[in-house]
Protein backbone atom coordinates (compact mmCIF):
# COMPACT_ATOMS: atom_id res chain seq x y z
CA UNK A 1 0.00 0.00 0.00
CA UNK A 2 2.84 2.37 0.82
CA UNK A 3 4.33 1.67 -2.63
CA UNK A 4 1.02 2.63 -4.24
CA UNK A 5 1.09 5.93 -2.40
CA UNK A 6 4.61 6.69 -3.61
CA UNK A 7 3.71 5.74 -7.17
CA UNK A 8 0.67 7.99 -7.24
CA UNK A 9 2.66 10.83 -5.66
CA UNK A 10 5.35 10.42 -8.35
CA UNK A 11 2.70 10.52 -11.08
CA UNK A 12 1.16 13.59 -9.48
CA UNK A 13 4.55 15.34 -9.44
CA UNK A 14 5.09 14.40 -13.09
CA UNK A 15 1.72 15.90 -14.06
CA UNK A 16 2.41 18.98 -11.95
CA UNK A 17 5.77 19.52 -13.65
CA UNK A 18 4.17 19.13 -17.10
CA UNK A 19 1.49 21.69 -16.21
CA UNK A 20 4.15 24.05 -14.90
CA UNK A 21 6.11 23.77 -18.18
CA UNK A 22 2.95 24.39 -20.19
CA UNK A 23 2.09 27.50 -18.18
CA UNK A 24 5.63 28.86 -18.50
CA UNK A 25 5.31 28.49 -22.30
CA UNK A 26 2.40 30.94 -22.32
CA UNK A 27 3.37 34.53 -23.10
CA UNK A 28 3.15 36.89 -20.15
CA UNK A 29 0.89 39.88 -20.73
CA UNK A 30 1.24 43.12 -18.85
CA UNK A 31 -1.99 44.65 -17.65
CA UNK A 32 -2.19 48.28 -16.73
CA UNK A 33 -4.59 48.78 -13.83
CA UNK A 34 -5.23 52.34 -14.98
CA UNK A 35 -6.34 51.27 -18.45
CA UNK A 36 -9.88 50.83 -17.16
CA UNK A 37 -12.17 47.84 -17.17
CA UNK A 38 -11.76 45.30 -19.89
CA UNK A 39 -14.60 45.16 -22.44
CA UNK A 40 -16.88 42.15 -22.09
CA UNK A 41 -15.61 38.97 -23.70
CA UNK A 42 -17.14 37.94 -27.02
CA UNK A 43 -19.48 35.07 -26.32
CA UNK A 44 -20.80 32.36 -28.61
CA UNK A 45 -24.46 33.09 -29.22
CA UNK A 46 -27.14 30.44 -28.88
CA UNK A 47 -29.08 31.67 -31.90
CA UNK A 48 -30.64 28.68 -33.74
CA UNK A 49 -29.73 30.30 -37.07
CA UNK A 50 -26.00 30.42 -36.25
CA UNK A 51 -25.59 27.33 -34.06
CA UNK A 52 -23.76 25.35 -36.77
CA UNK A 53 -21.28 28.16 -37.45
CA UNK A 54 -20.75 28.70 -33.70
CA UNK A 55 -20.13 25.00 -33.16
CA UNK A 56 -17.67 24.92 -36.07
CA UNK A 57 -15.94 27.97 -34.60
CA UNK A 58 -15.57 26.25 -31.23
CA UNK A 59 -14.27 23.02 -32.76
CA UNK A 60 -11.81 24.87 -35.01
CA UNK A 61 -10.63 26.91 -32.00
CA UNK A 62 -9.80 23.72 -30.10
CA UNK A 63 -8.07 22.20 -33.14
CA UNK A 64 -6.03 25.40 -33.63
CA UNK A 65 -5.00 25.39 -29.97
CA UNK A 66 -3.84 21.79 -30.28
CA UNK A 67 -2.06 22.57 -33.57
CA UNK A 68 -0.14 25.42 -31.95
CA UNK A 69 0.79 23.25 -28.96
CA UNK A 70 2.01 20.50 -31.32
CA UNK A 71 4.03 23.07 -33.26
CA UNK A 72 5.71 24.35 -30.10
CA UNK A 73 6.51 20.81 -28.96
CA UNK A 74 7.95 20.03 -32.40
CA UNK A 75 10.18 23.13 -32.21
CA UNK A 76 11.42 22.07 -28.78
CA UNK A 77 12.24 18.60 -30.09
CA UNK A 78 14.07 20.07 -33.09
CA UNK A 79 16.04 22.44 -30.83
CA UNK A 80 16.91 19.56 -28.50
CA UNK A 81 18.14 17.47 -31.45
CA UNK A 82 15.69 14.64 -30.70
CA UNK A 83 14.70 14.15 -34.36
CA UNK A 84 16.47 12.95 -37.45
CA UNK A 85 16.60 15.24 -40.46
CA UNK A 86 13.94 13.10 -42.19
CA UNK A 87 11.64 13.30 -39.14
CA UNK A 88 12.10 17.09 -39.02
CA UNK A 89 11.15 17.38 -42.70
CA UNK A 90 8.10 15.16 -42.31
CA UNK A 91 6.97 16.96 -39.16
CA UNK A 92 7.41 20.38 -40.78
CA UNK A 93 5.46 19.34 -43.88
CA UNK A 94 2.67 17.86 -41.75
CA UNK A 95 2.34 21.02 -39.66
CA UNK A 96 2.24 23.20 -42.79
CA UNK A 97 -0.48 21.01 -44.33
CA UNK A 98 -2.48 21.18 -41.10
CA UNK A 99 -2.17 24.99 -41.02
CA UNK A 100 -3.28 25.25 -44.65
CA UNK A 101 -6.25 22.96 -43.98
CA UNK A 102 -7.24 25.06 -40.96
CA UNK A 103 -7.17 28.17 -43.14
CA UNK A 104 -9.34 26.41 -45.76
CA UNK A 105 -11.88 25.29 -43.15
CA UNK A 106 -12.08 28.81 -41.72
CA UNK A 107 -12.71 30.23 -45.18
CA UNK A 108 -15.33 27.56 -45.88
CA UNK A 109 -17.33 28.68 -42.84
CA UNK A 110 -16.70 32.42 -43.24
CA UNK A 111 -14.23 32.64 -40.35
CA UNK A 112 -10.76 34.08 -40.10
CA UNK A 113 -7.98 32.63 -37.98
CA UNK A 114 -8.37 35.63 -35.65
CA UNK A 115 -12.02 34.63 -35.07
CA UNK A 116 -10.73 31.50 -33.35
CA UNK A 117 -8.90 33.44 -30.63
CA UNK A 118 -11.39 33.47 -27.75
CA UNK A 119 -11.21 36.21 -25.14
CA UNK A 120 -10.99 34.54 -21.73
CA UNK A 121 -11.62 37.75 -19.80
CA UNK A 122 -9.02 38.37 -17.09
CA UNK A 123 -6.90 35.48 -18.38
CA UNK A 124 -6.42 37.17 -21.75
CA UNK A 125 -6.80 35.53 -25.14
CA UNK A 126 -6.80 31.76 -25.57
CA UNK A 127 -4.27 31.72 -28.39
CA UNK A 128 -0.95 33.55 -28.42
CA UNK A 129 -0.53 36.32 -30.99
CA UNK A 130 0.34 35.10 -34.47
CA UNK A 131 3.67 36.10 -35.88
Amino acid sequence: MNGDRRMSRGRFEEISEAADRALRALPATKRNARSGPRPPAHRVTADPDTVERDLIRLVLTLVELLRQLMERQALRRVDAGDLTEEQEERLGATLMILHDRMTELCAQYGLSMSDLNLDLGPLGNLLPPTE
